[in-house]
C-alpha cells in the first residue's frame, strides 16, 4: 500500500522516481488500473462475504479473515504497479507523510471509488430473489444494508442488542473515534512495515493481518469501515439511511490517515524536500548544472530504494570545512585506509 511494498516481499516496486537503471515506470492507466483492480478484490472479500454472513450466524471472524487475505494477494499481485493502496485513506496518508506524489491523489480516488462499485454490483447482482423474505426484509438493497457502515440504531451491537427492548447503541462521537483511531493505527502499520528501516521481510502479510484485527475491533460499533471506498460501495446499493450516514466513514479514516502520516513524519524525521533528479536516480552519471529540471518533492526515508548515489542535490549538513578539504587534498597521507579518493 505503499510504493514500496512489493519491494518488501521481493517483487520490483514501483518508486516516485526510478530507482535503479532499467525498473520500468508504469505509465498512469496501468498504475490506476491496479488501482481498480486492487480496491475490487478487496471489497469483494469485505462486502461478498458480508452479504451472505447470514449463513455464518453473522460472525465477524469470516469477513476478517476475507479481507486480511485478499489484501495480502492484492498487494502481492500489483502492488509493484501501484503501490497497492487499495484505499483512499491510504493514499491521503501516503501524500501527507511524503511516499506518494499528490497528483496521484484524486485518481487514485476515482481508481478504488470504481473498483469497490464494480465489485458490490456483483454482489448486488447476485443475492436471490427468495432471499429477502426468507431473512424477513423488504428487498435486495435491505439485504445489502447489512454490509455497510452505520452507527446508532445501525451499529451491529445495536441489531444484536434489540431483542432486549433496550439496544446498546454507539454515538456518532463513539462511531467517529473507532474510525479515526483504527485507521490510524492501520495507516500507521502501513507505513512503518514499507519503510526501509524496517526489517519486515513481508509486508503484505503483517498489512493483511492487521487489516483483519481491526476489523474484528471495529465491528460491533461501525460494522469495520477503515476504507471510504468499501463504505461507498455499500451505500451505492443499500441506498437509504446509508447516505446520511456516509460522511462519517469518510472523514474518519481520512483523519485516522493523517494523524498517522504527522506521526510518522515526527517520529521519523527526514529531509522534507529533496531535488531528485530522474536520470541521477537511474544510475545516470550526471552533472549538476546539466541535470533537467524534472524533479519530485517526496519524503526520502529510504522506502523507495534511493542510494546517496542516487541523489546529486540535497540539504544536508557537512561539518567539513574548506580549510580541513584542504589539508586533505594537499597530503595524500591523510587519505581514508580504504584508499578513497580525497573529497574537493
Amino acid at each position: 500500500m505503499s510504493q514500496d511494498i512489493a519491494a518488501q516481499s521481493g517483487t520490483p516496486a514501483v518508486a516516485v522516481e526510478e530507482t535503479a537503471a532499467g525498473t520500468p515506470e508504469h505509465g498512469t492507466f496501468a498504475r490506476l488500473a491496479a488501482e481498480a483492480f486492487g480496491t475490487f478484490v478487496l471489497v469483494l472479500g469485505i462486502v461478498g462475504t458480508a452479504t451472505f454472513n447470514e449463513a455464518n450466524n453473522g460472525q465477524i471472524l469470516p469477513v476478517a479473515l476475507a479481507g486480511g487475505i485478499v489484501v495480502m494477494a492484492a498487494i502481492a499481485a500489483v502492488g509493484g504497479v501501484s503501490g497497492g493502496h487499495f484505499n483512499p485513506a491510504v493514499t491521503f496518508g501516503m501524500a501527507l507523510a511524503g511516499r506518494t506524489p499528490w497528483r496521484d491523489l484524486l485518481p487514485y480516488w476515482a481508481a478504488q471509488l470504481i473498483g469497490g462499485t464494480a465489485a458490490a454490483a456483483v454482489m448486488f447482482s447476485i443475492i436471490p430473489t427468495a432471499l429477502p423474505g426468507l431473512l424477513q426484509l423488504e428487498d435486495k438493497a435491505a439485504v445489502f444494508a447489512g454490509t455497510a457502515n452505520g452507527f446508532g440504531t445501525h451499529s451491529p451491537l445495536a441489531g444484536l442488542t434489540a431483542a432486549s427492548g433496550t439496544p446498546a447503541e454507539f454515538t456518532l462521537w463513539a462511531a467517529l473515534l473507532v474510525e479515526v483511531v483504527v485507521t490510524a493505527v492501520f495507516v500507521g502499520v502501513i507505513l512503518a512495515v514499507t519503510s526501509k528501516r524496517s526489517t519486515v521481510t513481508y509486508a503484505p502479510a503483517i498489512i493483511g493481518l492487521t487489516l483483519g484485527a481491526l476489523i474484528i475491533v471495529a465491528w460491533p460499533v461501525t460494522n469495520a469501515s477503515l476504507n471510504p471506498a468499501r463504505s461507498f460501495a455499500s451505500a451505492v446499493f443499500a441506498g437509504g439511511w446509508t447516505w446520511g450516514q456516509l460522511w462519517l466513514f469518510v472523514v474518519g479514516p481520512l483523519v485516522g490517515a493523517a494523524l498517522a502520516a504527522l506521526f510518522y513524519r515526527a517520529f521519523a524525521p527526514v529531509p522534507v524536500t529533496e531535488q531528485v533528479f530522474v536520470g541521477s536516480a537511474a544510475g545516470d552519471d550526471l552533472d549538476v548544472d546539466d541535470a533537467p529540471a524534472t524533479q519530485h518533492d517526496v519524503v526520502d526515508d529510504g522506502a523507495l530504494g534511493t542510494t546517496p548515489e542516487a541523489v546529486d542535490t540535497a540539504e544536508v549538513a557537512d561539518d567539513t570545512t574548506a580549510d580541513d578539504v584542504a589539508d586533505d587534498v594537499a597530503d595524500d597521507g591523510d587519505r581514508p585506509a580504504s584508499g578513497e579518493a580525497p573529497r574537493a
